[in-house]
């Protein structure tokens, strides 16, 4: 039986869209190095990358840097009730507007000329009603995008936090990303225990979602032709996160368990701490954490990271000022930390 969405979908046909190369010729469009641009022009892998996305019909998705349009076009065939695209470049609205009027009596597109690091996805769909975070049906919400190389990381993480503190697109509930990473990057963030990969992202994505390495894309598919390949990751929040500790400190944590990966984990977790209590403290986190401090970070498993930062946690509540001291800091700042005393606090 046919569903209420696909009987639309079959009154209200998509017009042929123009391709994506006849737009770039029109247009001539080429991909700029400082924004770490690549074209991604074959219509097989563009709907490849939305099929991974899961049920989008009828659905609300925000597309992150869609350039020309060549994932935009695998979205709007797809028929989602609302699409928003998010794009910094002038030079693509043009394009971007010659489909947003191909579609304007079948799917409501809003174009955006925005930084994505600056963009709120809370404010995309004021109309979309909040699904309950333990509902067992996710909500048709979809973050996809081909990213930049450049801030993909720092977006990633940037997206690992609204979703920690359930804002930004996880208002709406538990929203799915579909994203485009450099293939080294995209294995790290779904690197399990004792894997070489494994490192401080790997932690992050996991402790909250469930990522997934969907496929590989050979760089030779992307014009002009990086010098990786690139890997595909789906990832859905969970629904009961494997911490409940703040984000800033998972993330203070993760940074310090992952410093040295190739040495024991008290190395770089030592650091955390003053010099003049650094070993005391030291034993009494890996004890209390019940943690191998002779293991190495990548050796670790998620529950053994968390019960590390649950460690520290329970100590900076009982000596707050040592969660103020960075082993970074200039040497006159770390100065007054060589007289620190437990007993003075």
């Amino acid at each position: 039986m046919a569903t209420m969405a696909s009987v639309g979908s079959a009154i209200h046909r998509l017009p042929p869209l123009p391709t994506i190369r006849d737009l770039i010729r029109l247009y001539k469009l080429r991909a700029l190095k400082q924004f770490s641009q690549n074209f991604l022009m074959d219509e097989r892998l563009t709907d490849k990358i939305v099929r991974a996305a899961g049920r989008i019909e009828n659905g609300y998705v925000v597309e992150i840097g869609p350039g020309p349009g060549s994932i935009t076009r695998s979205i709007l065939r797809q028929y989602p009730k609302h699409l928003v695209v998010v794009e910094k470049d002038r030079r693509f609205m043009p394009t971007l507007e010659i489909l947003k009027e191909s579609v304007q009596n079948v799917i409501q597109m809003d174009i955006v000329r925005d930084d994505i690091l600056n963009y709120r996805c809370e404010h995309a769909f004021p109309d979309f009603q909040s699904t309950d975070w333990n509902d067992k049906n996710l909500p048709n919400v979809h973050l996809i995008g081909n990213l930049p190389f450049a801030i993909s990381t720092r977006l990633l993480i940037n997206w690992i936090r609204d979703m920690s503190l359930r804002q930004g697109a996880w208002k709406y509930g538990r929203s799915s990303l579909t994203l485009t990473f450099q293939l080294e990057v995209a294995q790290r963030i779904v690197a399990g225990m004792a894997d070489d990969q494994r490192c401080r992202l790997s932690l992050m994505s996991q402790l909250w979602a469930k990522p997934e390495l969907r496929f590989v894309i050979p760089g030779k598919a992307f014009v002009p032709k990086p010098d990786v390949d690139v890997g595909v990751i789906t990832m859905i929040p969970l629904k009961t996160p494997q911490t409940d500790l703040p984000f800033e400190l998972i993330e203070k944590i993760m940074r310090y368990i992952f410093s040295l990966r190739q040495k024991y984990v008290r190395r770089g977790v030592q650091n955390l701490f003053p010099p003049t209590v650094r070993d005391e403290m030291t034993v009494q986190l890996f004890k209390n954490a019940e943690v191998n401090p002779e293991l190495r970070s990548f050796q670790l498993s998620n529950d053994e990271c968390v019960r590390i930062a649950k460690a520290y946690y329970e100590i900076i509540q009982k000596y707050p000022k040592i969660d103020q001291y960075n082993y970074r800091a200039a040497y006159a700042e770390r100065l007054p930390w060589d007289n620190y005393d437990l007993d003075s606090v």
